[in-house]
């Protein structure tokens, strides 16, 4: 575990917010041309991926055919999910005026809708990150993974759950915005989770068709090994995803926050949450891009809607500016960090008596909506 962060004053909290809204007004006004070349080149990327993996696949007879394709096909859906589509869908291109890339109608390859994936991530994960009760990410409502959330004898079930998550992750991604713990809880009616399931069964529904019936059906007597090659692609995508998103919010340096946190927050205090809640992974320029830049989750976090591309270099002030004010910057290796997550996975899945039921109240207060660090369209076009 890192060194307790210093403790700041109002004054400094506010000083700190403000260093990072001047890093993000620079980066901002920089963004132009070689952002836009940068996202129309993994654009075609992940265009001639897919044909190449698809097409390797018709041939998967030969075995080195399959194996190529399969993984080809799998690296053209994680680009295509976390550069392309998580990236666009948070706005981060909105200034090109590309209709192709607009942030609220891109929709992606993956089962969870476009829609449901900006209000349960974009809006509810951005805005409470980390937040005991708001932020529906922590554990996915079936993962313990915090000691401040209250043990029950299904989280026995941790390890065999955290792994149907990962193999399932993009079916059960779309399910996440239904909550059906609330079903459960009697909070919502099964008519009120039929109605709302309808558009996410629908992309459910189109997914299974192109990937196990339509291109495995065009294979012809090859059916059974093109399906298999997708089959595979999607595991690909979804183990690889997942690890990324766990490394980015559940390593051991990641902190929770009470509910009651949330009053009265400053941009300064929801600065310092993001930071608080978020890990880094360290690598190269490769694992950015495979990562989506996520593996720069505290700066993608800090600033949702700046291109992914532009995180690397923000890192170093970032760093800096932790370091002058005495906060930890979390940032380690994929494999030490996976280790980390797996290690909560486990040790949480047992019976456990933290010294309070809820997180410290003493954790960073956080911010309000309105107080969200949200790019403006204007910027950027002024820029």
């Amino acid at each position: 575990m890192n060194t307790p962060d210093r403790k700041l004053t109002p004054a400094e909290i506010d000083a700190f917010g403000a260093e990072l809204d001047a890093l993000r007004a620079r980066t901002v006004a920089k963004l132009g041309a070689e952002d836009a070349k940068y996202i129309r080149n993994i654009v075609r990327t992940v265009r001639y991926t897919e044909v190449a993996g698809r097409a390797l696949l018709m041939a998967g007879i030969f075995p080195p055919a399959w194996i190529l394709g399969t993984i080809t096909l799998g690296v053209s859906k994680i680009i295509e999910n976390m550069e392309l589509g998580h990236n666009v869908m948070h706005a981060q291109y909105d200034w090109m005026n590309d209709p192709e890339l607009n942030g609220q109608t891109y929709e992606w390859d993956t089962a969870c809708t476009a829609d449901h994936w900006r209000q349960t991530h974009n809006y509810e994960h951005h805005t409470y990150t980390n937040v005991m009760g708001k932020d529906h990410d922590i554990g996915y409502g079936v993962l313990r993974l915090f000691p401040e959330q209250k043990w029950e004898p299904r989280f026995l079930a941790n390890p065999i759950m955290a792994l149907l998550l990962m193999t399932l992750f993009q079916h059960l991604l779309a399910l996440q915005s239904l909550q059906l713990e609330k079903l459960l809880s009697g909070e919502k009616t099964f008519a009120e989770v039929k109605e709302q399931a309808k558009p996410i069964l629908k992309k459910m529904r189109k997914q299974i068709a192109k990937d196990y019936l339509l291109f495995p059906a065009l294979a012809g007597p090859f059916f059974p090994i093109v399906f298999a090659g997708n089959v595979g692609a999607n595991l690909i995508r979804n183990f690889w995803s997942s690890a990324i998103i766990f490394c980015g919010h559940f390593t051991e340096d990641a902190e929770v926050f009470p509910l009651e946190s949330l009053e009265n927050e400053s941009r300064g205090h929801w600065y310092l949450r993001q930071l608080k809640g978020s890990s880094n992974l360290e690598g190269n320029k490769l694992m950015h891009i495979m990562s989506g830049n996520l593996s720069h989750q505290i700066e993608h976090h800090l600033f949702p809607d700046v291109p992914g591309r532009r995180y690397a270099e923000m890192s170093v002030e970032v760093r800096e500016i932790c370091k002058r004010y005495g906060q930890h910057y979390n940032s380690k290796p994929f494999f030490k960090q996976l280790g980390e997550v797996a290690g909560r996975i486990l040790r949480h899945a047992l019976p456990s008596k933290p010294s309070s039921d809820k997180p410290s109240s003493k954790k960073p207060k956080l911010v309000s909506k309105k107080a969200s660090p949200v790019v403006r369209e204007e910027e950027l076009l002024a820029a």
